[in-house]
């Protein structure tokens, strides 16, 4: 069944029907392999409509985009109806380009367009939105350089930072010590108090939880009782904070009490009561400075000289499970350089024979490195660097006391021996 023509003709369309002529006949060219030939006689029976020479509206050496759209004499639309997308040209059509989707996509642009056209090239680069600048690395140019960090020194530390600092902290020691004595019980109550908010801030990492308040005026208490009343105060000052941790802790309920309570006495012995015996050092009479000055000096002798030959010669680690970066290279060092410091500075301030002041050296080193070697052991078991960080190049407080808590207790019995108090 053959079916009616959409644009109102009623003839049948099939085979049978003759092709009408078309308003532009092609002229003008020959059959190639991809056009297919006319048809002959025998093919059609109107063959009479395409014997004559077939011509072309758009020549072979014009594009066809380049060829006025619609050509000569060719029917406009029909009424009613509009041209697709597709049939726009440059002439013809009168919608707005906001009727096209696609008419404000901006053309895509492939590497050769760049590359072979001058006007793309030219076009400034389009400026990223206004704002913060988003992660990565900052392009360089001549008045921005890159930034390099500053390479680590071998010990793992700011060097130059770590001198500063420590010579900051050594003036805040030794000035009060020798002009204004009790001044120095101000700064040993406030290293106490630091102390003990950097181990509490440190052990709650573990989920321990141990009462500050009570820790810190214990501290500070112990402190001034030894100071004031001797060693048999000092013991009596821990008792004290120890039960008023207990019975601080008691408000916050039974949860987790014994783990709290082990955190708190551990804090409360590790940091204010082998502090406190830096104040029965300093309430020596007519030389507590003295003997202050020689502890501090065996430490740092220690601390420097294992440095030095860590550096320098260490290859085997002391502990490598503890403190990876100590070897018996740099204890050697210690052990030298706090030996002949002290003997030095025994035999010149208390007239002690300097074998004597070398074994007070090698006491006082050892007593270093053990301390550091604990503290770095809570810290690994912790599972932190540093106690904080208020001490650019050395951490904590903590980190910088660890040497000197282990070796005041020393210093303290091995002086009683040497250098009897004289009341």
């Amino acid at each position: 069944m053959s079916h009616p023509d959409p644009y109102g003709s009623t003839e049948p369309r099939g085979w049978d029907r003759s092709a009408p002529a078309l308003p532009w006949p092609e002229t003008g060219l020959e059959p190639g392999p991809w056009r297919r030939p006319a048809p002959g006689p025998d093919a059609f029976p109107d063959a009479e409509a395409y014997a004559g020479p077939v011509t072309d509206a758009y020549p072979l050496d014009q594009r066809h985009h380049d060829a006025p759209w619609p050509p000569d004499g060719a029917p406009a639309a029909p009424p009613g109806r509009r041209d697709e997308p597709g049939d726009r040209g440059p002439a013809g059509d009168d919608r707005p380009d906001d009727d096209y989707p696609t008419a404000q996509i901006a053309p895509v642009r492939d590497e050769f367009t760049v590359r072979d056209d001058p006007a793309v090239r030219a076009e400034p680069a389009p400026e990223p939105p206004a704002g913060r600048r988003s992660k990565g690395r900052r392009r360089a140019s001549a008045d921005r350089p890159p930034t390099t960090a500053p390479p680590a020194s071998r010990a793992g530390r700011n060097l130059p930072a770590a001198i500063g600092v420590g010579a900051a902290l050594g003036a805040a020691i030794v000035v009060p010590l020798f002009f204004f004595l009790p001044a120095f019980l101000a700064v040993l109550a406030a290293a106490v108090a630091i102390g003990i908010w950097e181990m509490a801030r440190a052990v709650r990492r573990s989920g321990a939880h141990p009462p500050l308040v009570p820790l810190v005026a214990g501290g500070v208490i112990m402190v001034g009782l030894a100071w004031f009343a001797g060693p048999d105060a000092l013991c009596l000052g821990l008792l004290v904070t120890v039960l008023g941790t207990m019975i601080w802790r008691l408000g916050d309920g039974p949860g987790n009490y014994q783990r709290d309570l082990t955190a708190a006495t551990l804090i409360a012995v590790y940091v204010p009561f082998l502090a406190g015996f830096a104040a029965l050092l300093a309430a020596a009479p007519d030389d507590g400075h003295l003997r202050v000055l020689v502890t501090l000096v065996a430490v740092v002798l220690s601390d420097t000289g294992g440095y030095a030959a860590g550096v320098a010669f260490g290859k085997r680690p002391m502990a490598p499970k503890i403190s990876p970066k100590k070897s018996w290279e740099g204890f050697a060092g210690s052990v030298a350089a706090a030996a002949a410091g002290s003997a030095l500075l025994l035999w010149l301030l208390f007239d002690v024979a300097p074998w004597w002041g070398a074994l007070f050296g090698m006491a006082m080193s050892c007593a270093a490195v053990l301390g550091d070697l604990a503290e770095s052991m809570i810290k690994r078991d912790l599972g932190v660097k540093d106690m904080s960080n208020l001490l650019p190049g050395h951490g904590g407080l903590m980190d910088r006391l660890d040497s000197i808590l282990f070796a005041v207790p020393t210093a303290y019995l091995l002086l009683a021996v040497f250098v009897p108090v004289v009341s």
